[in-house]
């Protein structure tokens, strides 16, 4: 016996929605602009360039401890390549190339720890532009680091006479635990 019911002749199709969309949920992303704003589906929608901040260059002896998002272009005078602990490494990692660099410019000098592509670009004598370069402190005393936010340029030699008897590392720091009463 054939049953003419709903139930037999029953196909998912999707339901055809009559006016706007349901309202989105306030979260992390902006709410869609307002059908007001927007252009035709034709025309495609410029977005205009984020205007880029000229950077602004600091000297050596400008620079305090945990600071970071530094400019400055520096020379560098002498590399040390500090040799690996065996076994500091994972084996399934590459060994770290790590080399410490004296890099100063008219007003101080610094070290510099250059970490693997980083030591070919740091030979003595070169001129570089380190660009969001960051203060590390080590064993009390500051470091300059690029890490993989920053940049590292080399430049044409430019005529810098490193003022090595200010170097910023040689200055010991002491962590001091201020208690406001």
């Amino acid at each position: 016996m054939a049953s003419n019911t709903s139930n037999d002749n029953f196909q998912h199709r999707p339901r055809q929605r009559n006016g706007p969309p349901p309202p989105r949920r306030q979260g992390r992303n902006p709410p869609p602009p307002s059908s007001s704003t927007r252009t035709s589906q034709n025309q495609p929608q410029q977005q205009t360039p984020q205007e880029k901040k000229k950077p602004v260059f600091v000297k050596v002896d400008q620079l305090k401890p945990g600071t970071s998002g530094h400019t400055l272009t520096v020379k560098v005078v002498d590399q040390n390549s500090v040799p690996q602990k065996p076994g500091a490494a994972s084996s399934h990692l590459r060994p770290a190339r790590i080399s410490e660099c004296l890099v100063g410019d008219e007003t101080a000098c610094i070290l510099f720890t250059a970490r693997n592509d980083q030591v070919d670009l740091m030979k003595p004598g070169a001129t570089v532009n380190l660009r969001n370069a960051k203060i590390d402190m080590f064993k009390g005393s500051m470091r300059l680091a690029v890490d993989k936010w920053g940049r590292i340029e080399v430049t044409e030699p430019a005529d810098i006479t490193v003022k090595e008897d200010n170097n910023l590392s040689l200055v010991e720091y002491e962590l001091v635990n201020v208690v406001e009463e």
